[in-house]
Formats: structure tokens, sequence, C-alpha cells
């Protein structure tokens, strides 16, 4: 399109009549609540019956709760953010010698293709929470710990604090002001990739990981 007829047609839309949005009632969303203690059950009831499993465990003994996880399950290799301060905090514990080892991400991904691809066992992130009312969690990639961490590995560990789990993802909008500082890519989790063909046959890990397990942090609430 030539520059003139583009800014031509920018000028007519900028001038054109404005109306105020309508007024919204969001009364009802943000009525809708459970107690504390019912949100960490509820959340963990709707994502295993999509096949989700969970780890439960505490603030001081999740990392080793996930090495014996890893050992246990015959996984040799965890993908991790170095840079996060929960992938330090992975690393500082993790004990020297035989077993599991982790991978950190630290490499531009054309370096690192062919390993991440072929020799990854499981990736490991963070989340930014969860919601009780349909069972899931947030994650929130960043360059320290990017989206392909929790997509091209077979099994995603995530880790949750059961204490940031929210009712609905209307109070996650809310609270957050996610309106003010939206990411470039806020992913919602209910469980591992799936997908069905003509016949409703599920197959899982077609666009991800076959598995997803919640690292459940218990807190208080």
């Amino acid at each position: 399109m030539p520059d003139a007829a583009r800014e031509g047609i920018l000028a007519r839309l900028r001038a054109a009549p404005r109306s105020e949005a309508p007024a919204a009632d969001f009364a009802v969303m943000a009525r809708k609540a459970w107690p504390g203690p019912e949100r960490y059950p509820r959340l963990k009831r709707l994502m295993e019956a999509v096949q989700t499993e969970f780890l439960e465990t505490t603030g001081e003994d999740w990392p080793r709760a996930i090495r014996d996880f890893l050992k246990s399950e015959g996984l040799s290799t965890l993908l991790y953010g170095p840079d996060t301060a929960a992938g330090k905090r992975l690393a500082e514990s993790w004990p020297p010698g035989a077993g599991p080892k982790l991978v950190p991400y630290d490499r531009p991904v054309e370096e690192c293709k062919s390993r991440l691809f072929h020799e990854v066992d499981a990736g490991f992130t963070t989340t930014r929470g969860g919601i009780a009312e349909t069972g899931g969690v947030i994650l929130w990639p960043s360059p320290e710990e990017p989206r392909l961490l929790s997509l091209v590995p077979p099994v995603h560990l995530a880790l949750l604090e059961t204490d940031a789990i929210h009712d609905t993802f209307f109070e996650v909008l809310r609270s957050e002001d996610w309106a003010g500082a939206m990411p470039p890519n806020a992913l919602l989790i209910s469980g591992p990739s799936k997908t069905a063909d003509i016949e409703q046959t599920l197959a899982y890990g077609v666009h991800g990981p076959k598995r997803l397990v919640v690292v459940a942090v218990r807190g208080e609430s």
C-alpha cells in the first residue's frame, strides 16, 4: 500500500468519533472465592483429573524432593534456569557425584539445540501461582527462564507455592495489575500436553511435555 494511502486511512481512523466504553459489572466474578485452606485441594483435584502429578514438599526440602523424584523415575538430567532465585537454590542444594545431573540453560538455543532435544529428560520452572477455580498454574517466562524449559523436555516440573494460589483468573488480573504490566507471554497450564484425533483418542506429549509434575510447597493457608 502506498504511503499516502496508508496515512489517509490512519488519519480517518484517528479523526473518527470515539465513545466511552460501557460500564462493566464484575461483581459476580469478584464474589467467587474459596476459603484459604480449600484452594490448594481444589486446584490439585482439578489438575489431577487431567493427568497432572503432584509432589508435595516443604520450603526447606523441595530441592531434595525433586532429586529423589528424578532418581525414582529414572530421569538423569534436569534443565533449569541458573539465574533465577529458585535455580540458584536448586544448584546450591544439589549434591555432587553420581545421580541426576543439573543442566543449566546458560547458552543460546542454537548452541545447545541437539542436547536440549535429545539428552534432557526434564525441565524445571517456577510459577507465578495458581488458580483454584479452574485448576492451573501460571507461568511467567523470562530471559532467565524461557518458555522452552517447560515446553521441550518430556517432563516438566513446576514449583508452586501453595500460598500463591488465587481464587480466579479475574483475581489474578486485578491483584497483579496485568492490564498495566502484562508480560509478552503469560501461560496458564492445567496438565501435560495432549491432543485427540477425530476418533477422540488422546495422545500425550505431541505439542509439549508428556508429564506435568507440580512441586507443591505447602504453606499455612
